[in-house]
């Protein structure tokens, strides 16, 4: 396996692109401006968001390959590894990136939300695609970023610096939201992989040896990560894909009921449950009565 670098602070990833450090914390890069570069496996130890301008090689995250083209955002967050194939050849990468570490955003209202921007969570399977005008609008917001850090720094460079980061993560939340939109059937598709992957669970024996199925264990039989599983599923249906599993038990438990040869206990067992208890708890939760109640009414 290749070496791992670890990239960990601003002036390391500088230095390793031959660029100027105007911040310890934050960097905005325009590669087109960087020395040439051969890839590597990289652990990075910042938020960082990629814009590709050109191919340059293939993303690759955790086990699969990023879809990412020319015009497309990628975002890591921090403890991620990452790396980009190509040929091996020396190359003069174009593009840009935000860069920043984790200390920055400490005591602010973007360090307070930064887990509600879930796509720094996205594993595989989707970068953001952007129009034109989005692109730009992403420009923008990294060129006025640029002008703070380059500008001497004052009692306001942190406040200006974050919240145009934050102004641009906001964007694309947005963004997102369209591409969720626009990729309908995509997602229509993922949600019917997701309905058949839960029928084919509880058809196997699989509940009883590993339990109930988790958003964790849909998410990676789907090569997704979980945070977008549930965004989309979420975006789609109204549901997020926890209220969907829970859905599949109460609907399966519902037709098990009526079969008075076994019993609730047994029942509880077959789907999953550790505990009888916590089935009737939920089933309660769902119906307004107990399973035996449920079972007498009809």
């Amino acid at each position: 396996m290749d070496e791992l670098t670890r990239i960990e602070d601003i002036s390391k990833y500088n230095e390793m692109l031959g660029v100027e450090t105007f911040h310890p914390l934050v960097a905005v890069i325009d590669f087109s401006k960087a020395k040439q570069i051969c890839q590597m496996r990289r652990y990075m130890g910042l938020y960082t968001m990629f814009l590709k301008d050109v191919k340059c090689g293939d993303i690759k995250y955790g086990r699969n390959y990023y879809d990412y083209q020319e015009g497309t955002l990628v975002f890591v967050a921090p403890g991620q590894v990452m790396e980009v194939e190509n040929s091996g050849e020396i190359i003069q990468p174009k593009g840009w990136a935000l860069v920043f570490h984790p200390d920055l955003i400490h005591g602010t209202s973007l360090g307070q939300h930064i887990k509600d921007y879930t796509f720094f969570s996205y594993e595989v399977y989707e970068a953001l695609h952007l129009s034109e005008q989005e692109r730009q609008i992403v420009l923008d917001c990294l060129h006025k970023i640029d002008f703070e850090l380059r500008h001497a720094i004052d009692k306001h460079s942190k406040t200006l610096i974050v919240t145009n980061i934050e102004l641009l993560l906001n964007y694309c939340v947005r963004f997102y939201d369209r591409q969720f939109i626009t990729r309908s059937n995509v997602n229509k598709d993922v949600l019917a992989r997701f309905e058949k992957l839960l029928g084919d669970y509880f058809l196997s024996d699989t509940p009883q040896l590993l339990g109930l199925p988790t958003v964790s264990y849909c998410a990676d039989k789907l090569n997704l990560s979980a945070n977008y599983l549930g965004d989309l599923i979420k975006k789609e249906t109204g549901k997020s894909p926890q209220e969907h599993i829970q859905l599949k038990v109460m609907d399966l438990a519902k037709e098990k009921i009526f079969d008075t040869s076994r019993s609730v206990s047994e029942i509880a067992y077959e789907l999953g449950f550790k505990y009888p208890q916590h089935f009737t708890r939920m089933f309660k939760k769902s119906t307004g009565v107990s399973p035996n109640e449920f079972r007498s009414r009809n």
